[in-house]
């Protein structure tokens, strides 16, 4: 509440005390909050108090403190000569410091002469005596006489007390005369009631520096942009301000205006917008400044920060300073700093201070704590502790714990138990929960239920469901899907999928005369681009693929070297065409040895191939072996020709 002591008396209403940029929030309900005393004695012209609050250079604590007591004495001794001014000042002083007896009768005496800023402090000092109807009488007495800091402590006595027209009267008249709290409390007031004039006052507020109406319209501001863009709304105004990796609540870029209403209550010490300003700053990478206000809003007792600036300091590598925050976080309540603390020390082999951290977490209310635990439990095998921990984080509603539980349900061979969990995790919003759902299906031979949670799963970018839709729309002859879901899929990351589609590619192309080596030379295609990525990833079909194209390029190293990755990774048909490349130039003695590799991994041709190599060594009982390997081995045109080759050496060895 604003104690004044400006020179106004009751009866010189064309001046006003100036208005005061303190604080108050929604909590602060009492009409007697003394937070402005130091306005009161700013207005009241005092150096002394202007060099206590903003500390001006050269200035000691000592030296204040002096120049304090001299300014009392002085307005002690105009006061006692009946100076008014004085009378009021002095009283302000006073209550200031606490000394109620002191300055009461100073008070009084300057209100009974007609001075508004006393009957205002006279007002304020009541209320701390715990005499709030007698203090509401004098705001009144000074607000008709035109004190807008008292109007603004009469409305918020009546808005206690049930009475808002009243309430309403007085903040707004408080408000119209440029008071940033009268202002705020008549934005709060009409928020309350659903009145959009709200809007304008907490905004007026904002602009005469009230930082939490900075903070609110900002938030305002925020939420209006999110139900413009995806028809939604978030958590309420602080629900999830928990730093990036507990979701502060911003799910997208916020407004300029917004960004700036945040950054002004910051800088005016508000701890709760200096953390959504270093979340803004962080999701657009100026990595450094975002730091300066998570630090900033962590000093200030913001645990949130503390915890968000950790995680910041981790991704730097710098994960001794991370731990010294998320502990500071941690202390003060934070789950997701717990959980933080728990990962780390799971990572460094300390299992049992992660479980210890993991416990925080739970305690703080924070149901990942739960699910760490799982996940702990589960890697050190302990089944039915990995179990209990996962259901009590699904009972709870954590959904990637209820696929969890669903997973190791499974595994264990509980597919009836495991459905509906997946199920409850998959309608939660969980992605895998939808894709394992689809296995499960799938497993079943259900297919076009399972079909149904891929394309669900697929939709949210889950890039294995993409390659089982592509497939599935393969074998149902659309290829125009198919292509669709093979790209999102290849996108992703599949070498699968990068593979099926650069199959679907090459298939639209015209036909080509079939050589083994391949001697026809072309360009480059959208297809090769896509066999060489899905080789690239480790694709041994891809890789056979690529060195077949490159052979046909006339680029004989090229396509030896993917036909031996592809071989050297257990690809027989690799090795086959590896052993072709290396005879045609020569090397048939190496060649030989792919073959033989080939042929022992079930290669009919490769076997066909070491049998008229050893035909023609002479080694016909060798030859004939490798024939009949051949024979049952097949294809049918394979074995044909072997089996004609192992007459005709059969015959020689008879002979």
């Amino acid at each position: 509440m604003d104690v004044m002591g400006d020179k106004a008396t009751l009866f010189e209403t064309g001046r006003f005390v100036q208005p005061s940029h303190g604080e108050a929030t929604p909590a602060q309900t009492s009409a007697a909050a003394s937070t402005a005393l130091y306005p009161a004695v700013r207005a009241a012209g005092s150096s002394a108090a202007r060099r206590d609050e903003t500390g001006e250079a050269g200035e000691t604590v000592e030296g204040v403190e002096a120049g304090e007591a001299v300014e009392e004495a002085r307005r002690r001794r105009a006061a006692e000569s009946g100076d008014v001014e004085a009378m009021s000042v002095l009283g302000a002083l006073l209550l200031r410091r606490g000394d109620l007896d002191g300055a009461e009768p100073h008070l009084r005496a300057a209100t009974a002469a007609g001075d508004r800023a006393a009957a205002n402090n006279l007002g304020v000092l009541l209320h701390q005596r715990g005499y709030p109807d007698e203090a509401a009488g004098w705001w009144r007495v000074a607000a008709v006489a035109g004190s807008a800091a008292a109007a603004h402590a009469l409305g918020r006595h009546h808005r206690e007390r049930g009475d808002e027209p009243a309430a309403e009267y007085w903040l707004c008249q408080s408000a119209e005369q440029g008071h940033a709290l009268g202002a705020y409390a008549l934005a709060d007031l009409l928020e309350h009631r659903g009145d959009p004039a709200a809007a304008r006052w907490m905004r007026a507020a904002a602009e005469r520096g009230h930082r939490e109406a900075a903070y609110r319209l900002a938030r305002a501001l925020d939420r209006s942009r999110t139900r413009s863009v995806d028809g939604g709304d978030r958590d309420g105004a602080d629900g999830g301000e928990t730093g990036r990796r507990g979701a502060l609540g911003l799910g997208g870029p916020v407004s300029p205006e917004a960004e700036q209403w945040y950054r002004q209550a910051a800088a005016r010490g508000h701890r709760r917008a200096a953390l959504q300003l270093g979340a803004i700053l962080e999701r657009r990478g100026d990595l450094k400044e975002a730091g300066r206000w998570y630090l900033t809003s962590a000093k200030d007792g913001e645990a949130r920060a503390a915890c968000a600036l950790g995680f910041l300091l981790r991704d730097a590598g710098d994960t001794e300073n991370a731990a010294v925050w998320w502990l500071r976080a941690a202390q003060d309540g934070d789950g997701n700093a717990a959980n933080a603390l728990g990962a780390l020390y799971a990572e460094r082999g300390q299992t049992q201070t992660a479980e210890r951290w993991y416990r925080a977490a739970m305690d703080a209310g924070d149901d990942n704590g739960a699910y760490n635990l799982g996940l702990l439990c589960a890697e050190q095998g302990r089944t039915p502790q990995a179990e209990q921990w996962y259901r009590r984080a699904a009972y709870a509603g954590h959904r990637e714990a209820a696929n969890a539980l669903a997973v190791l349900l499974l595994q264990v061979g509980d597919a009836a138990g495991a459905e509906p969990w997946f199920s409850k995790a998959a309608e939660a919003g969980s992605v895998d929960a939808a894709f394992n759902l689809g296995i499960l299906f799938a497993g079943r031979g259900e297919e076009p239920v399972a079909l149904r949670w891929y394309e669900r799963a697929a939709a949210a970018g889950h890039t294995e469901a993409a390659l089982q839709v592509g497939i599935a729309r393969l074998r149902d002859g659309d290829e125009q899907e198919a292509e669709r879901h093979l790209r999102c899929a290849a996108g992703g990351g599949s070498a699968e999928a990068a593979y099926r589609l650069a199959a679907v590619l090459d298939a639209r192309r015209p036909p080509q005369p079939a050589h083994e080596l391949g001697e026809i030379t072309h360009e480059k295609t959208e297809c090769e681009a896509w066999y060489e990525r899905a080789a690239g990833q480790g694709h041994r079909r891809a890789q056979v693929r690529v060195g077949m194209l490159a052979a046909a390029r006339g680029d004989v190293v090229e396509a030896a070297r993917w036909y031996r990755a592809a071989a050297e990774a257990g690809s027989r048909n690799g090795a086959f065409n590896l052993g072709l490349l290396l005879a045609r130039e020569g090397s048939e003695p190496e060649a030989a040895v792919w073959w033989t590799r080939a042929a022992d991994a079930g290669h009919g041709r490769a076997a066909l191939r070491l049998a008229l190599v050893y035909a023609r060594r002479g080694e016909l009982a060798e030859g004939k072996r490798w024939a009949d390997r051949a024979v049952a081995l097949g294809p049918g045109e394979v074995a044909e020709r072997a089996a004609r080759l192992r007459d005709a050496l059969r015959e020689e060895l008879s002979a």
